[in-house]
């Protein structure tokens, strides 16, 4: 079902005539990678070159987060809210893949070390296709008065001056504005609905448990309440936001893609 999308994101770059700078958003597990991968090959197909860029890899590193801890917030210490990322390096690679000439080292982050990758892959520039995965990819801030109610025990227990929630709003009104603003067509990966994160995320949490490096069952849980706020939020306003909604089942099999501004495209 991929197929149709990458057909329209390549007739967007003709159409634009330069490089373009797809978002594509989903909550935890909801297979954004697998889809970049997919859409990576069939726009090789229409003679495009294309790279995936992560917004998991840029976290910033436990020690950082931990300075952000002391200063903000010890919410900050867990990576992935608006906060956690290095902005800065995401538009540095971002503007370097679509407007530079040459290799690009591409950041990576390692999450099983909790740190940046002691490797990073090149990309020759510019790419006709980047694909800017992430889960609040494209996300706005929500207003001020729905911070107030705590939407889980994190919350409740851990922010009761909302002083982590107000900061990580403030961040993605921000910075993660400015670092979202050039995204060209942005893609949503729609759950049905927050209780399928839980099930999505130990999936993914599996291969680190085998490792030896993985969360146990009570800290996994803890550690979604911190994207739940967000993730509800993007949830009810990305179908009426995103350019492109594919519904995704809790089995994970992908509905028809859903522009907004025509009709569905069957499954092919």
């Amino acid at each position: 079902m991929w197929t149709p999308l990458a057909a329209e994101i390549s007739a967007l770059r003709r159409r634009l005539g330069r490089p373009v700078l797809v978002g594509i958003n989903g909550v935890q597990g909801s297979g954004k990678s697998t889809a970049c991968l997919f859409l990576e090959r069939l726009l090789g197909v229409h003679g495009l070159s294309a790279a995936t860029l992560s917004l998991d890899d840029l976290y910033h590193s436990k020690a950082q987060r931990a300075r952000l801890a002391a200063t903000v917030h010890p919410l900050f210490a867990t990576r992935g809210v608006p906060g956690t990322h290095d902005v800065a390096l995401g538009q540095r690679t971002i503007a370097a893949l679509l407007t530079g000439s040459g290799p690009v080292i591409v950041p990576r982050f390692d999450k099983g070390r909790d740190a940046p990758a002691t490797t990073w892959p090149t990309v020759i520039a510019p790419v006709d296709v980047l694909l800017f995965e992430g889960w609040c990819i494209g996300a706005t801030p929500q207003q001020e008065s729905t911070l107030e109610s705590p939407v889980n025990a994190l919350e409740s227990r851990e922010d009761p001056d909302l002083t982590w929630r107000r900061a990580v709003n403030d961040a993605l009104g921000g910075d993660y504005a400015r670092l979202f603003a050039p995204i060209d067509l942005l893609v949503a990966l729609l759950a049905p609905d927050f209780g399928v994160v839980s099930a999505w995320r130990r999936q993914q949490e599996r291969p680190l448990r085998a490792q030896g490096l993985g969360m146990d069952d009570a800290a996994l849980d803890r550690f979604i309440q911190h994207f739940e706020r967000l993730s509800r939020h993007m949830l009810a306003t990305m179908p009426g936001r995103a350019d492109v909604i594919v519904p995704i089942a809790q089995d994970h099999t992908a509905g028809a893609v859903q522009w907004r501004d025509r009709p569905a495209v069957d499954r092919c």
